[in-house]
């Protein structure tokens, strides 16, 4: 039974992100290693799903591993510079090859519709094509890169046409020139430039670290832009906070992308079974999220607001922690209502009432969802009704509560009583209620 109702918590909580998600346009990377181990199976199944859930995909998949055991079976020498292969004539050869290997394994396992399994029922069609220009690198530190490139151009009007025919588009790293050359590009280009051009909602890295790397073991769960390049610049400045490689590749990326104009980029381990599902369909997720601002915003709630407030205060309302109010009541005074949004979700609220004549008001609803406990978000509304209040003239605040007295004086707030609330206030004050009343001057 525990069992049963934990599945049906998270099933409701995943609702807003299965509504969210619909419509939307996900570009996801990973690289060769995925398939030659295998994971891309299971990867296939979470694909079906976000597929069947009306999200449009584009994937794009690496080819190294591959290139690197054809080069080794012919006995040619592996060269790099500054990460980017060397490709003269035997590597591209290697690298033609290998990336149509690696596009037929992935088109055969979005093709699966086994009974019993996560496929059955799928119906997936694939496409894939020249919608990648590109140009040549060139000269790098004294080196001619040959035939490697980088992304010129993203047909990203022929790769929509493909997506609203709900098809799932799959670009290799393998570009073409108006004169028909063929060149070898790096998975993180193709992926980064697609999603820029296509305007997508995610761009999704698929590496073997966790995320990026915080304290300890730990790894940093958000990152705003801003933030994200600290972390670069520090990991250039300290041998200590090194980055992983593939932190080190993907990371401006990520970065690039959210300037570029996507929305949300993550970088999530590739080792995890089931990572791309944890880390969408849940609020915390399992890697690092780059976000170009912070995911939490505090503003005026409007009437569209009203059922998320009262998914807030109506569990507190049950406990008799806050006083009851109807939806009628709350749709007219939803304009003294501030929310705190958490990446598109209303995490918390709190009411200011204004009292003129005694220049006070009353802090009232200060709720945050129990999701997001923990967090500070308590805090934040409080200093946001505090500089509201302040902006307002007003020079003191009153809250009347039963259970969270102590959480009020931590915060500077003082026991007072009933008789030096504003008069109006005096006259609906409910004495078999017994709210403790507290003050705070602005």
């Amino acid at each position: 039974m525990k069992d049963t109702a934990d599945f049906v918590h998270w099933f409701r909580s995943a609702a807003p992100y299965i509504h969210g998600f619909r419509g939307k346009t996900f570009v996801i990377a990973f690289g060769g290693e995925l398939v030659a181990d295998g994971g891309f199976v299971q990867l296939a199944h979470d694909v079906n799903l976000l597929n069947s859930l009306g999200v449009r995909l584009v994937l794009t998949h690496g080819v190294r591993p591959q290139v690197e055991a054809r080069l080794n079976e012919s006995g040619t020498a592996i060269r790099y510079v500054g990460g980017l292969r060397v490709t003269d004539d035997t590597a591209l050869a290697c690298v033609k090859e290998a990336a149509g290997t690696v596009r037929v394994e992935i088109e055969a396992l979005l093709s699966l519709g086994l009974a019993n399994t996560p496929m059955a029922g799928a119906d997936i069609r694939v496409a894939s094509g020249n919608f990648v220009t590109a140009m040549p690198l060139g000269v790098r530190d004294g080196t001619d890169l040959l035939h490697t490139g980088e992304v010129r151009k993203i047909d990203a009007a022929a790769i929509r046409r493909r997506l609203d025919q709900h098809d799932i588009v799959l670009l290799s790293p393998i570009g073409y020139s108006p004169t028909g050359e063929i060149f070898n590009l790096s998975l993180e280009d193709v992926a980064t430039q697609a999603a820029v051009e296509l305007a997508a909602d995610k761009l999704i890295f698929l590496m073997d670290t966790e995320g990026v790397p915080d304290k300890g073991r730990a790894i940093h769960n958000a990152l705003t832009v801003n933030e994200a390049r600290q972390v670069l610049e520090k990991s250039t400045r300290s041998k200590a906070k090194k980055l992983p490689e593939d932190v080190a590749y993907y990371l401006p990326c990520a970065i690039a992308a959210c300037t570029g104009g996507v929305k949300r980029a993550h970088l999530i381990s590739r080792h995890r079974d089931g990572a791309l599902l944890s880390e969408l369909f849940t609020r915390d997720g399992v890697g690092t999220l780059i976000t170009p601002a912070p995911l939490e915003t505090l503003r005026t709630a409007t009437i569209d607001d009203v059922g998320g407030i009262l998914g807030l205060i109506e569990p507190l309302e049950r406990e008799g922690i806050l006083v009851r109010r109807s939806r009628e009541r709350l749709e007219m005074e939803v304009e003294r209502f501030v929310v705190l949004e958490s990446d598109g979700i209303i995490a918390g609220c709190v009411a200011l009432y204004p009292f003129p004549e005694e220049k006070a008001a009353e802090l009232a609803c200060l709720a945050v969802s129990k999701d997001f406990r923990g967090r500070g978000f308590g805090d934040m509304l409080l200093a946001e009704a505090e500089k509201r209040g302040r902006k307002a003239g007003f020079k003191q605040l009153f809250v009347l509560t039963t259970r969270t007295e102590h959480w009020f004086e931590e915060r500077g707030f003082v026991d007072s009583s009933p008789d030096h609330l504003p008069k109006s206030k005096q006259a609906l004050y409910n004495y078999k209620r017994k709210s403790k009343v507290l003050q705070k001057s602005l």
